[in-house]
């Protein structure tokens, strides 16, 4: 199967790739005090240098006291971490490769006497964690608020250290995703209710990003049906109700969904041979990411609980990406394991791929 795709050049807006091919965020808390080291400044460096086309940093958290849910995650606000991130985007670019962060609230996902701020109480839409999991106090209009300009914030600070885009983290449960899903969504204000008022957070948050930055600086928007509190949840059963969702998100200002899936091959609706990031890039015209065990047999679950995952062809994706399914390829655990893997497939050296081990992984975001 033809590599030729795979490895054209992309662009959007002010973004430039030399390839298709994206890191994925993974969280690795290897962060002191949520300040970058050196040593994450290389981690990035190897990847890049391996040949991936753009690389998504790991989740780091907006400048909310209650954003974080560890105090070695990173966080994208104060000099020092910005610094840190500063020289990230050093290494990276002097190995020739693109770099933007992914900027973060985990929400109720924070369990708050493992975090900083033992104190405080986590923030969600409505406090709920899950369905029926109450944990806080719904948010207040005012924090809703703050939260928004803190993403507007970071996504400006990350143009001013010369960040290539930025990607606000939707999916799996965590705040912004936790407005989107009816189940934690319980709100009766107009910030909770209709899809429209569910989306609404996000939408604001687009919009906040676009005036703090420039007009051809990329926003890249990560979403995913599942959620790591209910694997089976879904936004959208039907292709009506995903454009329903989609559309406000696009309208506001996004340039690149990410379409997190638990498999990259499995249909999103029935009788369609579509993924998630095809539906996607169907509805809404816009370039999309797709993402979902790239390179591996088994989803990423069972890694958590130490589990190995062989190698798996890539052919099928390919003649995806030839087809125009969706425009770029986000791998995570293979290029964990394996910061050369773009390369190799590059090459052709496929028989040198490293076989996942999930002995590897702290976790994934």
């Amino acid at each position: 199967m033809s590599k030729t795709t795979l490895f054209s050049s992309f662009n959007n807006k002010s973004l430039s790739l030399d390839n298709r091919i994206v890191m994925a965020p993974m969280t690795r808390q290897f962060s002191p005090d949520g300040i970058p080291t050196s040593d994450v400044a290389g981690y990035y460096r190897r990847r890049a240098e391996g040949g991936t086309g753009l690389i998504i940093t790991e989740g780091t958290t907006v400048n909310d006291k209650v954003a974080t849910m560890g105090a070695t995650i990173p966080r994208f606000h104060g000099e020092d971490a910005l610094a840190g991130w500063k020289q990230v985007v050093d290494e990276v670019h002097n190995a020739g490769g693109k770099i933007m962060p992914q900027i973060w609230h985990v929400g109720m996902a924070r369990v708050a006497e493992n975090a900083p701020f033992p104190e405080l109480p986590s923030a969600g839409p409505s406090g709920l964690f899950k369905p029926g999991k109450q944990g806080a106090e719904p948010m207040t209009v005012a924090h809703i608020e703050s939260v928004i300009e803190a993403f507007a914030e970071a996504a400006a600070d990350a143009q001013r250290i010369g960040m290539d885009g930025v990607e606000i983290h939707g999916a799996h449960g965590y705040l912004v995703d936790q407005f989107f899903w009816e189940g934690t969504n319980q709100r009766t204000d107009s910030w909770g209710g209709s899809m429209e008022n569910r989306g609404r957070f996000a939408v604001e948050i687009i919009k906040a990003i676009r005036a703090a930055t420039s007009k051809d600086y990329p926003i890249v928007l990560r979403y995913s049906q599942w959620k790591q509190q209910d694997y089976t949840a879904r936004l959208a059963k039907s292709p009506q109700e995903l454009e329903q969702f989609l559309q406000p998100l696009s309208e506001a200002g996004v340039d690149i969904f990410h379409c997190s899936q638990r498999r990259y091959w499995e249909n999103e609706f029935d009788g369609s041979e579509l993924n998630l990031a095809g539906w996607t890039k169907k509805i809404t015209g816009k370039p999309t990411i797709t993402v979902g065990s790239v390179g591996l047999n088994d989803d990423f679950f069972g890694a958590f609980k130490g589990q190995d995952s062989s190698t798996r062809s890539v052919d099928d994706l390919l003649e995806r990406l030839d087809a125009g399914e969706f425009d770029l390829v986000a791998v995570g655990r293979a290029l964990l394991q394996d910061p050369s893997w773009a390369n190799k497939i590059k090459e052709g050296r496929t028989d040198e791929l490293e076989q996942y081990s999930g002995k590897s992984l702290g976790s994934l975001s």
